[in-house]
Formats: structure tokens, sequence, C-alpha cells
């Protein structure tokens, strides 16, 4: 008889120490996978006294314990006894002086699982011990300088989010870690103690803004990065309006007005038959190709070879051709609704969206139905809509659709709980034995070394999870078809990041030979992974029996932008990062509800779609090294969307409306939570009311700020008299949150070091390498892969990016082709071994760095277009 499906985590217990968004979020990603989670909060509550608390503790039972008193501690030493998995997220140092040893609980029982996320790296000397809110790591890792190009065409740096990003990529990176961990322990029988700083979170989230590639050829760059460097070199003043700002856009990436008064945001750029049904669609195409729209045949050949001036699927379009596209299109999306438009992109395969407010999305019909947004009863909000499940395996899906609410326990039940669950479990894992709770070196090994991955992605979010996985020591096969789907920016640049760490071959998988060679691939390894709709599968042979009938037992994972654990009306639409922020309210949030922008970081949403696909395998293979089942794991562009506005993504009856910043003008939360000009630069100070005694009696310069009715006229003035690094040590001296906002630029050129071949996971908050020998020919400078710290784990530097096709041959060879039908493979072009005869296409057929460009960083180079989930480059 055939098990009936259960959640992957049942039988693992939690023990929640953490405060915040990060710990507590952890913890919840893993109660809504099943563990047995018991979240324990101080005496007088919560430090973060908000209604997402509500969501931060579903699936959980919560107590207080006072850890400062004999009895607080005793308590809490006996829970964690039946525990597996432990998490705090403190400043490094607070749990041990309370009396909680990560350390030494792990001598006594070496199978215990540690988590610590302090806001600043324990080994960070300069920073560790400062108050860490969420507003000050952004500001520290540069979140909130030069946040994208349309700020600085503007005029405005630093920039103000409420967006909690540092807590939402730590989120993802914490569960996938400690779902690494078990899956080790389930193979030895020991576990792990792991840290994962926010900073360093937040900084590989940035990763896609953060690195450089010197001498990047003219022809990526758009026509804002040129209107800035004109603007620069003429020294006229950053001003634009944002209706000026929208005549700098790519017309197949912006909002158009319609006919309802309300923008649809199309983003059809770097992609042919994208850009192509969208002028078809709107009855364009036929009337511009009359008018001399040329075309191009390889967007990969230099562009002085090119059959014309640009083609569709060029990003960035040349500015004739821009603005005489752009105008067509402003015309006749007047014609229907944003809604109707919607309907007509989603339905013919057309990345594209109507923007709307984070309201709208929650109380959506397709969030509903797809189990996006899920519904609990909680005791205090009564029927509370909150955010759905982050990543989910296929099987069990409908059991995450109806979460508990928080419940409050005392320590007696709590204890009992821990018991039942424990004597209930069959443990399959080997006998851990003392003294095992620290590794040498020499005896680390990775928590997936000998895991095989078939990568099937494209763009940013599918192909950042597997390349997420190879830091743990994962072998990834990165399969693309022997023509590209997308050009260079798309296909190459970002696959600077995407893909390193991999093998990379491109096969036809369309003709009888390549789809054989594809099944012997399969047969290979021990999961696939694809970004594309579930209506694709079955064509593919994707769909799970046609899989298991290729290879019993593999396992699957698959990302897209607007699925969920149920179906709904949008379930196969495809999309990208932007159209997720458009039709889920970050957009309206961040730029304003009249003037929406894009979330200036690149690849906001999609790198950690990465990481929580990097969450759904973990725990695939986890349960299936447990139970032997194969599983399908999933995530999605709107499941994380969910997770980064977590703090506004809820509904229920009665809650007032949302009074967030938001718009260019937001600086700040508030008066006490806001940036202020000093004498030389910036600083933010992130405070409350409960702080004011504090900094009127400890902070000097500060002095009657109780006596103002006007606090932020008050600091105006104040923050005016020293400079910001003398502001930031008056208020580190008095314990009080602040930062003085630092650029990537300047933390790269701070924190970077020659490529070593170590990951920079003792350097601190921030590490970057510098790899002057990439294969492209070009000096690459990146952050490291250093956010997930293990103790007795390997954690490896992986290889840069190969050149597409570099290693046909050989993947080719590995599933039994010979020389000789290999060469024969490559001859009928079933098989290639490149897309150009450059790794980065150029300009000019050479790339000659003697008189190369000024070094540009991707976030530059590239704007805001992120993740695609349609048109796998398998398929031509």
């Amino acid at each position: 008889m055939q098990k009936q499906p259960q959640l992957p985590l049942v039988g693992v217990r939690v023990i929640d120490f953490g405060q915040q968004i990060a710990g507590p979020a952890v913890a919840m990603v893993l109660a809504d996978l099943g563990a047995t989670v018991i979240h324990i909060d101080p005496p007088q509550g919560p430090q973060w006294n908000h209604a997402a608390n509500a969501i931060l503790n579903r699936n959980k039972s919560c107590m207080r314990l006072d850890l400062k008193t004999d009895q607080g501690l005793v308590d809490a030493l006996s829970l964690i006894d039946h525990a597996d998995i432990v998490i705090e997220s403190f400043r490094p140092g607070v749990m041990e002086k309370l009396g909680v040893d990560f350390q030494q609980l792990r001598e006594q029982r070496p199978e215990l699982i540690t988590l610590s996320m302090p806001g600043f790296a324990s080994n960070d000397q300069l920073r560790r011990d400062w108050k860490a809110t969420e507003a000050v790591v952004a500001a520290t890792a540069g979140a909130f300088t030069d946040m994208g190009f349309n700020r600085v065409l503007m005029g405005l740096n630093p920039c103000f989010s409420p967006l909690p990003l540092g807590s939402s990529y730590a989120t993802c990176l914490g569960a996938s870690a400690l779902a690494l961990a078990l899956f080790g322990r389930e193979k030895t029988g020991s576990g792990d103690s792991i840290e994962v700083p926010v900073v360093a979170a937040m900084m590989e989230g940035l990763s896609y803004n953060s690195y450089v590639v010197e001498g990047l050829p003219e022809r990526y760059k758009t026509m804002r990065e040129l209107e800035i460097e004109r603007r620069n070199a003429a020294n006229i003043a950053f001003d634009l309006s944002y209706d000026d700002l929208q005549e700098y856009l790519d017309p197949f990436y912006r909002s158009y007005d319609c006919a309802d008064g309300r923008k649809f945001y199309c983003v059809c750029p770097s992609h042919r038959t994208h850009a192509r049904r969208c002028l078809d669609v709107l009855g364009l195409y036929e009337e511009l190709v009359a008018e001399g729209l040329p075309e191009t045949s390889d967007l990969h050949a230099p562009v002085s070879q090119w059959d014309g001036e640009t083609s569709i699927g060029v990003y960035p379009l040349p500015k004739k051709w821009a603005d005489i596209i752009a105008e067509k299109m402003k015309l006749v999306f007047l014609t229907k609704t944003s809604d109707e438009w919607g309907v007509l992109f989603g339905e013919g395969k057309i990345p594209g969206a109507p923007h709307r407010t984070t309201n709208e999305w929650v109380n959506s019909d397709h969030c509903r139905d797809a189990g996006l947004i899920v519904e609990v009863n909680d005791p205090e909000y009564g029927l509370m809509k909150q955010p759905g499940p982050v990543a989910w395996l296929e099987d069990s899906a409908h059991l995450m659709l109806t979460p508990a609410a928080r419940k409050m326990v005392s320590f007696e039940q709590a204890l009992e709980l821990l018991k039942v669950v424990a004597a209930a479990e069959t443990i399959t894992r080997p006998q851990a034995i003392k003294g095992d709770a620290q590794t040498n070196l020499m005896d680390k090994t990775g928590w997936l070394d000998g895991v095989r991955i078939l990568d099937l992605t494209n763009v940013i979010a599918g192909p950042h999870s597997s390349a997420f996985l190879a830091r743990f020591g994962a072998e990834i096969i990165k399969l693309q078809s022997v023509v590209p789907t997308y050009d260079p920016l798309i296909g190459t640049l970002f696959g600077f990041q995407s893909d390193m760490g991999k093998r990379s071959g491109l096969l036809d998988i369309n003709q009888p030979q390549g789809r054989e060679a594809f099944e012997r691939l399969v047969r290979s390894v021990d999961m696939v992974v694809i970004n594309a709709p579930e209506r694709q599968m079955i064509g593919l042979g994707l769909d799970h029996d046609s899989l298991q009938k290729i290879n019993p037992g593999v396992l699957f994972c698959r990302l897209d932008c607007f699925g969920g654990p149920a179906a709904g009306p949008k379930t196969n639409y495809i999309g990208y990062d932007d159209i997720i922020q458009a039709n889920s309210g970050i957009m309206s949030r961040f730029g304003g509800l009249e003037t929406p922008e894009e979330h200036a970081h690149l690849g906001t949403l999609d790198v950690n779609c990465g990481f929580a696909g990097g969450v759904g395998m973990a725990m695939a293979l986890y349960h299936n090294l447990k139970t032997g089942v194969a599983c399908r794991a999933r995530t999605s562009l709107s499941a994380v969307t969910n997770l980064a506005q977590l703090p506004f993504c809820f509904d229920y009856a009665g809650l007032e409306p949302f009074n967030e910043p938001s718009g260019r003008a937001a600086m700040g939360n508030n008066a006490l939570s806001h940036f202020y000009k000093t004498w030389d630069d910036w600083i933010f100070i992130d405070s409350s009311e409960a702080d004011l005694e504090r900094l009127e009696t400890t902070v000097p310069g500060l002095q009657g700020i109780t006596l103002t009715g006007d606090i932020q006229t008050f600091l105006t003035v104040a923050f005016q008299q020293a400079s910001s690094e003398e502001w930031v040590k008056r208020f580190i001296a008095a314990d009080i949150a602040a930062a003085q906002p630092q650029s990537i630029e300047t933390l790269r050129a701070q924190y970077s070091r020659e490529t070593d071949g170590f990951v920079g996971t003792d350097l601190g908050s921030f590490a970057f390498s510098i790899d002057a020998n990439h294969p492209s020919g070009h000096c690459l400078t990146q952050i490291d892969h250093y956010a997930i710290r293990p103790t007795n784990s390997m954690i490896r530097s992986v290889s840069p990016a190969e050149r597409h096709g570099q290693s046909t041959r050989e993947i080719l060879a590995s599933v039994n082709y010979s020389e000789a039908e290999v060469e024969l493979m490559i001859e009928h072009k079933i098989a290639s071994l490149g897309w150009t005869d450059e790794h980065l296409p150029s300009d000019h057929g050479e790339q000659s760095f003697a008189i190369a460009t000024a070094n540009v960083s991707i976030g530059q180079a590239a704007d805001l277009l992120t993740d695609m989930d349609d048109d796998p480059g398998l398929i031509v």
C-alpha cells in the first residue's frame, strides 16, 4: 500500500530563540515544512512588536522564558536536550553569556545542529557588537546608495526602502543551510554549528549589483547609462523628472498607461520570441517591419558583423528605434485596461503584468487559489490572510495550505510535546559519537559531495539555485540549446555569476539523438532543475511520470514566476522578477502609486528565489535519503515576493491601511528612523521613542531632544554639527542603532583580494575576490559565496563560469559517447562547442583591453532585467 504523503520535516524538533525577522522566519519555514517548533520569547515578549509576528510564529508553540534566571536557563537547556535544531539571532556572544553555549552543547550531543544569525559576522571585529537593525545592515551593505539608474538620474542619493531584504535573503539561506545539515547528518550522524550573518546574506543577495567586469563592451550600455556619462562629462545636474526618465527606458522594458488610468509593465527585452509576440499582440510588428525595422540573425556575433544596426531581441535598443517603437506602443496600450492587457499577455505567453498594490495582491483571486496567500485563524487578529510557504514538495504541498495559528504553551507542555514527537521518530541516521562536534580542516567534506545535478535553467533565479549548491560540493552540469534563446546580456553576462561552478554543454534535444543524450544525462544524475511553467513539463518530458521512467528515483526542482502550492489563474503565466514586483506592489511602494518604479537592485527577488530553490532541493534530498520517496521541489518568484514584503503582506478585518514609507521622497520610517545629513555625509539613525531618554543623556549633541516638539527639525540641525563618522561613534557608544551609508563600490575597493582558492568566511562581514585570469579574458571582481558558515562542513570556492559549450565533449563522454560519436553530433549540430568565438560577445570582434572602456558593474550594465521562467534554453 502506498504511503500517504507527509511533510518532509515531520519528526524534526526545533527550538527557536529568534527575534526580529530572520531567525523566526527560518523557524517558520521549517515549521511550514512539518517541523515541531518551540518559539521562545523573553519575559517582556517579542523584541519586534508587529502584527507580522502572527505570521512568523504560525505552526509554532510559543512560550516565554527568562534566561537570566537559574530556572529559566535550566528550562531552556531541558528543551534543547530534546531538540535537533536550535536557532538564535542575537549579537555574537549573547547566548553564550546567557548560559547557552552552542559549542558545549554540541560536544555533549554532536548530532545537534545550531544556527546563529547575527546582524554582522562574529569575526567582524569592527561591527560585531553593533546594534544591527534591518536598516543599519542595509545602509552598511550599500543597499541605500546609488539605488539604480533611475535614482541617479533624478539626483536622489541615498534612498530608503522599507523592504527587509537582508532578513529575506538570510531566511532562505538559513533554512537551506539547516536542510543541508539535516541531509549531511542523515549520512554521518553528526550535526553542525552554522552562522549566517544577515549582512553577508544581504551582500550575496546583491551579488548581481556588485560584480565588475573590466573592459565591458559598449554594446551592453543602456540609454540611462549613456545619459549618466554625458551629464558627468558635461557637468550637467542630475535632475530628471519621473516623466522625463521614462524616455530613457527601452520600449520592451517599461510601464505604459492604459484605458483604466492604471499602468501596465511590459518586460520583453533580450528575448526575440517574447518581443515578437508582444508586437504581434499589439498589432505593430508588420507596421514596424514596413518602416525598416532591421533583423539580425546572430545576436551573439560582434556588433560590427550584424546584418543591421539592431534587432528584435537586442537589449538595449538604440535610441532611434526605441523612440519609434515606444511611441507606437504608448498609443496601443491606451486602448485597453491594464487587466485586459494582463490577460492578453499572460495567455499569449508574453512577460508583462499590471501594476498593483500589495493589498490588491494579497486579496487577489490568484494568490488565494494558488496558495500563495493562506488563511490562519490567529488568536489575536482573527481570520488573517498570510503569505503561503516559501518552498514546498509537490506531493505534500496540499498539507501546507491550512497552517495552524501560533499558540501559547507552558514549559511543561512544550517539553512534553518534544518528548512525544521524539518517541514517534524512527531514527535512520548513524549514531554520533561524542567528540565529533569539531572536524579538522583536512577531514571536512561538503554536504553535497557526490550529488550530481542536471541544470536546464536560464537567466537568474533558476541558474542561481543550482550555482548556490556548488559551494557545498554538488557537481552541476549546465545544459543549454545549440542556438541561444537570449541575447548575450542575459545569456552570457549574467552567467558570469549564475553559472559559476558548472560544466557547460550545448545540446539540441529536439532531435532524436539529442534526446537520447539528454536521457542518458538524466540517468546519470540525482536531480534535474528547471525554471518554467507547469504547462511545459509534459512537452519537455519533465513531468513526474516521464522522468521516473527514465531514471526511477531521480529528484526534480522547478522554479517559476506565479506558481504556488495549488493552481491559480496565473499559474502558467510567464514572468521575470520585475513583473512580480509590479504585480505584487513592490514597485508601487518603491516609486509611489502614480509613479511606480522597479526596486533598484538587480535580482531583488531572483536571487532569493534561487536560494528558496536551494531550500526545496535540500528538502527533497533529505526527504529522499530518509524515506526513499522521490519528490519534486518547488518555489516561485511570487512566494519570495511575499517574504520580501512580510511586514506589509497580510490582511485581517479591521486592519488599518499601512502607512509604510513609499515613493522617492521616503528617507526613513519616522523621525527617529531616518536619514540625516551631517556636515560631511549622511547618517541613518534607527531608533524609537523608547530611546529618547538615552539619546538625551548619553549621546553628546542631542541634549534637549526630549523637550522638542519637532524631533525631525531638531535632528536635522543637530546632525550638521559633526561628521558622520563622529556621530556613528557616539551612537555605538550609547548602543543606539546607526550607520553611515556605504556604497558597494567603496566596500568592493576596501574588501577585495586576489582570488586565492578559498571562500572568505574568515574575513568578517565582507569578502570580494578579484579574478584577473577569468576565462572570459576580462578581469572580474565578485562577492564571495560566504554567507553560510558551517563549522564542520566544507564551503568551496567554486570555479568561474565556463564559456558556453566548453565542456560539451566531456559531458557527452561521461555518459558513454565515443569521441567519434561526439564529433558526429557536433558536425550535425546536435551538439555544439559554443555560441560564438568570443566568451563575451564584443563590439568589434576582438576584446582589446588596452583601449577598454571604464569598468562597469553588472548592476549598472544590465539595468534591472531579471528572471524568466519560460522557453527553457533547451528549446529553440
